[in-house]
């Protein structure tokens, strides 16, 4: 397994933060601030994919003392980083075979078309981001990570975005009633 740490926030935007674990280091990805931040040795720097995901990084890493990297661009040993967008960048943790992102990709309940693992954000369905890499696993900004069959949940999700945008409409209908209380 990945030298990963992940946390959920339960409500209805599945807001995930991830701690990759070097092997002398600790990096804070998009996190929401939590106990376990406090507990996490050698951090070294929070890393910010979405120029609009604030978050909490740039209070932790001020509290920490540690560098704010907002949606980097240029290789930080031992990642590297994939542009999504103007405004996103995937994380490539090569060696562990990690993928890290914060929008892109998601497995948090209005994301998903019915029975997907994995999915495309809502608003990039029609043009999916081109990921040419071969995870073991993909932590997502919003719902827990996948650590099985990842390449093939990539893949798929990839591969079926367009088609099953109107699925995906409904789920997120489904959803938000759900959140709501309604029916």
């Amino acid at each position: 397994m990945a030298p990963v740490v992940e946390w959920v926030e339960g409500e209805f935007l599945e807001r995930s933060s991830h701690a990759l674990l070097t092997a002398q280091d600790t990096w804070l990805v998009d996190p929401v601030d939590n106990p376990r931040v406090d507990e996490l040795q050698s951090v070294v720097g929070v890393l910010q994919l979405l120029d609009r995901h604030n978050r909490d990084c740039a209070g932790i890493a001020e509290r920490l003392g540690v560098r704010h990297v907002v949606l980097p661009r240029t290789p930080i040993p031992p990642f590297a980083f994939i542009s999504i967008s103007r405004h996103e960048v995937a994380l490539w943790w090569g060696d562990e075979r990690v993928l890290v992102c914060g929008d892109a990709l998601g497995t948090a309940r209005y994301f998903r078309a019915g029975d997907e693992r994995l999915a495309v954000h809502p608003l990039l369905r029609l043009r999916p981001p081109r990921l040419d890499v071969h995870p073991d696993v993909i932590l997502c900004g919003h719902g827990p990570g996948v650590f099985a069959d990842a390449d093939a949940a990539l893949r798929e999700a990839l591969r079926t975005s367009r088609r099953r945008i109107p699925r995906q409409l409904v789920s997120a209908v489904r959803a938000w009633r759900n959140r709501n209380g309604s029916r």
